[in-house]
C-alpha cells in the first residue's frame, strides 16, 4: 500500500509510511544497513546522473536503504511527492540555497531566522555573486517591494526563531508565484503535524529533523520535501556534489521518533499552553509569546494557518540585567528543564537570548526591521522548548527560578 496515496489518518502515516515490513527476513521493524557500497547483479553507469527511482542501491553517498525510509516517511506526513535528507538542519537550508541561486541571481531571506541561515544569507552567499534582500516576511508590502527581475527565492520560516513571530505563507507564495520564483520555508518550529506548508505553495519544505521530527536529541539530521522534480535536482546538485548526506545510523533513530510525532505533537501543544497560560500571569514575566494564545499578535493567522499551536513559545523578564540574573539562576538551579539551546525534543529545554548580543552577531537588523523585533523581544526573550512532561512540574521548575 502507498501510504502517501492512501486516505489513512496521520498517525498511521507517521508509523507505517517507510517501515514496511524486511521482504528477506519479515523483520516488523526497520534494519539498519550501514553499508557504504552494495553489490551489483548486473554492470551499472558510474555516475548519480544515470540514477532514478528504480537503480538499485550502489553506494550511500548516493542512496542508502535506511535514509531513503526516512525520506519516504517524511514525504508521507508533509504530504510531498519527495524527501531528501542530509546531515543537518544548515546542510539542508545550504542545499536549497546552492541548488536553486546562481551568480547574479536574488534571493529574498526573513530578517529573523535560524542563526546560521541568517549568517549564511548576510556573509556567505554575497560571496558568491548571490544579490540578498534582508526583508521581515510579516511585512507582505516589503516582501513584494523587494522582489527583482532576478529573484528566484524566497526563503521564509514561521514561526520564526526565536521571537514566535509569523509568516503568512500562502501570501508569500502568492507573490513569489506571481514573480516566477519558488519559495522555501524552515518548517522547523512547526513541525509537519502543525503546518502543511505544501497544501499553501512552499516548493521547499525544510526541517532539521534533530527537533520535533526526530523528537529524543539523540541525532542530528535535515531534510527537504518537495515535489519529485525539485527534489531529484536537489539530490543531484547536493545530496551527490555537496556530500552532506545523512548517517543511516541517524537515519534509523529519527524514524523511529517520526512514528510518534503527532502523538507527541498534541501532548507538547497541550502542555505549551498551559506553561504559557501560567508564565502570562506571572509577576516577574512582562510577555510571552505563543500562537496558541489570544494575546499573541498574530493569533487569528495562527488559527487560520497551524493545525497545532506546537510547544515552542518565548517569553521577557524586563531589562536584560534581568535575563541575566534569572538565566544564571536556570542554570544552577532548574532541575526539570533543562538550561541548553535545541529544542523540539522530549525533554524541556530553555536559553537566554539578549537582544542586543543577537544584533551584534547573527541578524545586525537596524531601523524598522529592528523595531519590529524588539516589539517581540524587548532587551531580551527566553526561548522555551515544553516537552513531554507534566505541566505542573514544569510550572513549579520555572516559579522557582523566576523568583
Amino acid at each position: 500500500m502507498s501510504i502517501r496515496n492512501s486516505t489513512v489518518g496521520p498517525r498511521t502515516t507517521a508509523i507505517h509510511a517507510g517501515g514496511e515490513p524486511d521482504p528477506h527476513t519479515g523483520a516488523s521493524a526497520p534494519n539498519i544497513v550501514m553499508s557504504s557500497t552494495y553489490v551489483c547483479d548486473e554492470p551499472a553507469g558510474f555516475s548519480a546522473h544515470d540514477l532514478n527511482e528504480d537503480s538499485p542501491f550502489l553506494y550511500s553517498r548516493w542512496a542508502n536503504p535506511s535514509v531513503a525510509a526516512l525520506e519516504k516517511k517524511i514525504a508521507a506526513i508533509e504530504g510531498t511527492e519527495a524527501c531528501l535528507c542530509l546531515a543537518s538542519g544548515m546542510a539542508a537550508v545550504t542545499a536549497i540555497f546552492l541548488t536553486t541561486l546562481s551568480a547574479g541571481d536574488h534571493v529574498i531571506v526573513s530578517d529573523v531566522s535560524y542563526a546560521g541561515v541568517a549568517e549564511l544569507a548576510r556573509d556567505t552567499l554575497p560571496r558568491f555573486g548571490i544579490e540578498v534582500s534582508i526583508v521581515t516576511m510579516s511585512d507582505l508590502d516589503a516582501v513584494a517591494g523587494a522582489i527583482k527581475p532576478n529573484t528566484k527565492l524566497i526563503h521564509t520560516e514561521t514561526p520564526v526563531n526565536p521571537i514566535m513571530r509569523l509568516t503568512d505563507l500562502k501570501a508569500v507564495c502568492d507573490l513569489a508565484k506571481q514573480a516566477g520564483a519558488k519559495v522555501s520555508c524552515d518548517s522547523t518550529f512547526a513541525s509537519p503535524i502543525a503546518t502543511r506548508c505544501a497544501d499553501l505553495g512552499v516548493d521547499y519544505v525544510m526541517h532539521s529533523v534533530t527537533k520535533y521530527i526526530g523528537g529524543h536529541g539523540d541525532a542530528v539530521g535535515g531534510a527537504v520535501a518537495g515535489t519529485t522534480e525539485n527534489i531529484r535536482t536537489l539530490t543531484l546538485e547536493a545530496g551527490i556534489h555537496h556530500g552532506g548526506v545523512m548517517s543511516p545510523f541517524n537515519a534509523w533513530l529519527i524514524a523511529r521518533g517520526a512514528s510518534t510525532l503527532p502523538l507527541r505533537m498534541k501532548a507538547h501543544e497541550e502542555t505549551a499552553l498551559q506553561v504559557a497560560q501560567f508564565l502570562e500571569t506571572h509577576p516577574k514575566v512582562t510577555k510571552v509569546l505563543y500562537p496558541g494564545l489570544e494575546s499573541h499578535p498574530q493569533h487569528d493567522l495562527a488559527k487560520r494557518q497551524m493545525q497545532n499551536f506546537s510547544g515552542m513559545m518565548s517569553f521577557q523578564v524586563g531589562s536584560e540585567s534581568d535575563g541575566d540574573r534569572i538565566a544564571a539562576r536556570m542554570a544552577k538551579d532548574l532541575e526539570i528543564i533543562h538550561y541548553a539551546v535545541s529544542l523540539g525534543h522530549h525533554r524541556s529545554l530553555v536559553f537566554w537570548m539578549p537582544t542586543e548580543g543577537l544584533m551584534e552577531s547573527s541578524f545586525h537588523l537596524e531601523g524598522k526591521q529592528l523595531e519590529s523585533y524588539r516589539d517581540y523581544a524587548g532587551d531580551g526573550i527566553f526561548r522555551l522548548s515544553v516537552g513531554l512532561e507534566d505541566a505542573e512540574d514544569l510550572n513549579r521548575d520555572l516559579d522557582r527560578v523566576l523568583g
